[in-house]
């Protein structure tokens, strides 16, 4: 369906039948099918595949799934008609034969073939786990803002559809997602998910089962924005609109597409940050740097936020030591208790230790007095530390 609706979509589009009275409403029937047909093929991926994921509490994420498929394809099955009789109307041959299920084989067994390609004993470069697991936390990180992590009304999905939540901004992480997956596929690991490096795995688990996600929630949105949310100022779109919204209920669209889709991706962005984290901390490469302190004012608000969003910006653990006593520097909070007993004791020099990355830049932001003068104003950063702009 996918494939032939893309083509004769594809042909209509050329002979001008998105711009004629007779024939737009046939076009936007195969648009339907086109968009509809591609997010359910996203979700019937995912229920094939999620018992290779291993996600955590699954079980109601494939009993929704399920249930999102079962719309999908009861909305294909209510345009089937309103296209026949289009069809019809415009003169074109229907074929006297009935299709039988037989002609439509299924593709998935429960059948594996053997595993004997064993890449537990690939060389695994720690550089490219730290660069994954660090990239799958900035993501995220950026994901929040769309953060659905709890299941909205009507009025509440309407609030952030198409302002908020659209599907150019779906497009953009599931490309992020993609390149993560590609990139994980090529320089860590080569092979399915049955055997080798659990860790690794689920973590692939996780942001493969968002991509997937990603990819149906972009099509529906793409179908909803398009097709059903703004019918325009003229007749004939208004009366396709309300055709296919008879066909596609747009609130039950939307409701599968945040409280099932994005819901769900975004609680396994969220479940997979944990092993994300453990996985980069135990492959990142560790130091110490011996920096002084912001000059005049200590560790007060501007010095402790900035040192606090670089490790936050790597994602691994970096400590902050003062004589004995050991900070997280990735927290405000913490790096300003720290100031209080720099201050009270009276020392000019402390010891930051963990993820190199981090300690390289914070050494760039300790030469320049932490972003700012012995007034407390801030001062242009240097280059290297762009990302704290």
């Amino acid at each position: 369906m996918i494939s032939t609706s893309q083509v004769l979509e594809d042909f209509l589009d050329f002979h001008g039948a998105k711009n004629n009275k007779d024939w737009y409403l046939y076009r936007e029937l195969t648009a339907a099918v086109r968009h509809l047909s591609l997010g359910g093929y996203s979700q019937t991926h995912i229920a094939n595949r999620v018992i290779f994921y291993g996600l955590p509490d699954s079980d109601k994420f494939e009993r929704e799934g399920t249930t999102t498929l079962y719309f999908l394809r009861k909305s294909l099955r209510n345009l089937a008609p309103i296209i026949l009789d289009e069809a019809q109307r415009l003169n074109i041959p229907i074929p006297d034969e009935d299709y039988e299920p037989s002609d439509f084989p299924g593709v998935v067994t429960h059948e594996m073939l053997d595993y004997d390609i064993d890449d537990q004993d690939k060389d695994i470069q720690k550089e490219n786990i730290v660069k994954i697991a660090s990239q799958f936390l900035s993501i995220a990180g950026k994901f929040e803002n769309l953060g659905v992590y709890e299941h909205f009304d009507r009025e509440a999905i309407l609030a952030i559809v198409p302002g908020k939540v659209n599907e150019v901004e779906i497009r953009r992480f599931e490309m992020l997602v993609h390149n993560l997956q590609s990139s994980f596929d090529t320089y860590v690991i080569h092979g399915g998910y049955r055997f080798g490096n659990r860790k690794l795995k689920q973590l692939r688990g996780f942001f493969s089962v968002v991509f997937h996600l990603l990819q149906m929630i972009g099509r529906l949105l793409h179908f909803y924005e398009r097709h059903l949310h703004d019918a325009g100022y003229k007749n004939i779109y208004k009366k396709v609109q309300e055709s296919l919204s008879e066909c596609v209920d747009p609130d039950k669209l939307l409701d599968k597409t945040i409280n099932y889709g994005l819901y769900y991706a975004c609680n396994y962005l969220s479940a997979g940050k944990e092993l994300a984290k453990e996985i980069l901390n135990e492959n990142i490469e560790r130091a110490s740097i011996t920096v002084g302190i912001p000059v005049k004012l200590g560790f007060h608000s501007r010095p402790s936020l900035l040192v606090a969003k670089v490790v936050q910006h790597y994602g691994g653990k970096v400590e902050l030591c003062v004589k004995g006593d050991r900070f997280d520097a990735s927290s405000v909070l913490d790096i300003q208790w720290a100031g209080g007993k720099i201050q009270k004791e009276n020392i000019t020099d402390v010891v930051f230790e963990g993820d190199v990355r981090a300690l390289k830049d914070i050494e760039i932001l300790a030469g320049v007095n932490y972003g700012e003068d012995t007034m407390g104003k801030g001062i242009p950063l240097p280059k290297e530390l762009r990302y704290l702009r």
